[in-house]
């Protein structure tokens, strides 16, 4: 992209201020556009984007802080460098916290607009160069990070790891992964190993062949076979007992496996993407995940991050749940959201992460029927400051906890243990010292 091709747009109400700006510009080979104010700049055609935008904090009408809200919900993704002339720091950092690329206070060096505003361009260029299938959504620099290094990593052959907290996107980015590699034309196979107890894992990892044992009367292909040509997604691989551990690692060292059951060797033609909620390096430590087996899933890591951490994501992947929920939920289009239940949901930790949140959506629909979701149709405020009971006991309300997820899984206890965020290990020590074996 040359530099006559790239166009800077400019909202200032102050005249001089925007010849100024505009003509420091040009001369640096830019392409500029000027707006007076915010409604101005919204009125133009939405094909219209710019590479980046200098925007003024104070503007009549709707202002910059504004402004830059409004385009979140649009999912309308531009670097903006903000112009102030009141060294505003709490300002500053609410525009930086919610995306803004520069904060300047008037007056400014010219080298330090011009320099802020190259990066914005390079930003720019890199987010456009990221493919955004569905499902991924948001602007925030960490997350535009993260995917950056799965658009990077994805025309390579690398084992990639994803690691970050539940419901943070590690399979949306496995996809997108998937999606920019030469094997894109092949099958995308995901396999959830906390799902499943090891014997079964592993049959449905290898596959196997008729009378491997009692129940199996036909041959049957697993994981691998199916991925062959494609990607291979192991969720949860953090899950994986020790056995399965060691027959996945030979998979990873040789690209080659058997069936249970078999003598046949075959190869492994699959792209290895692992995804983990626990943090595995320290899961070395305690014995509980192989070393060599690490460092072979650890070539190329992303970590994802929590939605806590981009917050300034929340209004686009609400608006984005809405138009996609919508129909599905409804079988219509839903009306939208109001300001104060967008604020609601802002307000709230998410701890459940994007998953959660899209949760919350699904539900206001429900409860709305489509009709503008409030803040009644969405889940009560966090709780603050409220004081601990008087009765309260770690291990008693541990062993509450333990019973709860079993009952709530049925008495399955490798379902208990996710629900619990525990290995299955872990929940059998529990399960032993609180006599509930």
């Amino acid at each position: 992209m040359k530099a006559m091709d790239t166009s800077v747009y400019v909202v200032d109400d102050d005249a001089s201020v925007r010849d100024a700006v505009s003509s420091l510009i040009r001369s640096a080979g830019f392409r500029v556009r000027t707006f007076e104010s915010a409604h101005e700049f919204l009125a133009t055609p939405r094909a219209e984007v710019p590479s980046c935008l200098v925007l003024d904090v104070h503007l009549p009408g709707l202002n910059g802080l504004d402004l830059q809200r409004e385009l979140a919900k649009a999912n309308v993704h531009i670097p903006i460098i903000f112009l102030t002339g009141h060294g505003d720091i709490p300002t500053s950092v609410r525009a930086i916290k919610a995306g803004a690329l520069e904060f300047l206070t008037k007056p400014f060096a010219d080298e330090d607009l011009l320099n802020a505003i190259r990066d914005g361009i390079a930003q720019d260029r890199r987010s456009r160069a990221v493919p955004q299938p569905d499902g991924v959504v948001g602007s925030s620099r960490p997350w535009r990070q993260a995917l950056a290094h799965a658009a990077k990593v994805g025309a390579t052959e690398a084992t990639v790891l994803l690691t970050g907290e539940s419901g943070t996107g590690k399979e949306v980015i496995a996809h997108l992964i998937h999606a920019t590699s030469r094997r894109a034309d092949g099958p995308f196979v995901a396999l959830n190993c906390a799902a499943l107890p090891e014997a079964l894992l592993e049959s449905e990892l290898f596959g196997y062949e008729k009378g491997a044992f009692t129940g199996a009367v036909v041959a049957r292909p697993g994981r691998l076979e199916q991925a062959a040509g494609g990607t291979l997604f192991l969720d949860e691989v953090g899950e994986m007992s020790p056995a399965v551990q060691a027959k996945f690692l030979r998979v990873l060292q040789e690209r080659e496996f058997q069936r249970l059951g078999g003598t046949r060797v075959q190869k492994a033609n699959v792209r290895m993407i692992a995804a983990t909620n626990r943090d595995l390096h320290a899961a070395l430590g305690r014995g509980e995940f192989r070393e060599d087996l690490y460092y072979r899933l650890h070539v190329f890591a992303i970590s994802l991050p929590p939605l806590r951490e981009r917050p300034e994501d929340i209004p686009a992947l609400v608006e984005h749940f809405i138009t996609a929920l919508g129909p599905a939920v409804l079988g219509r289009p839903a009306a939208g959201i109001t300001r104060e239940a967008h604020e609601r949901l802002l307000a709230r930790p998410w701890p459940g992460n994007v998953r959660e949140l899209r949760n919350a959506v699904e539900r206001a629909l429900i409860l709305s029927d489509g009709e503008m979701i409030t803040p009644e149709h969405l889940p009560a405020p966090p709780e603050t400051g409220a004081a601990p009971r008087e009765s309260l006991n770690l291990e008693t309300t541990e062993r509450e906890l333990v019973e709860r997820a079993l009952r709530h899984a049925g008495q399955n206890k490798a379902k208990a243990a996710r629900l619990l965020g525990l290995t299955r290990t872990k929940l059998y020590t529990r399960m032993q010292r609180f006599g509930l074996s």
